[in-house]
């Protein structure tokens, strides 16, 4: 049976991820307020913004900024 959530990304009730994708607290509210479709949506900007700042995820910095780049995706106020 599919968890259907309010996304706070996209404003309105969707089919909620099936396991925390992220780990920590903000993969807890991810998992509880992003749909799978918001989550997929932020998948293909991360490979993006990955791809034309040429970041590398090994890095601890580039994963934080990273990070801080999906925060404003994923809950900045519209």
């Amino acid at each position: 049976m599919n968890r259907i959530i309010f996304c706070e990304f996209l404003q309105k009730e969707s089919e909620g991820q099936d396991f925390q994708c992220y780990p920590g607290s903000i993969g807890k509210k991810i998992y509880e307020t992003i749909s799978k479709h918001a989550w997929k949506q932020w998948l293909s900007h991360q490979t993006i913004l990955i791809n034309e700042n040429k970041l590398n995820m090994f890095n601890i910095e580039d994963r934080k900024k990273i990070e801080k780049k999906m925060e404003l995706f994923l809950f900045k106020k519209k």
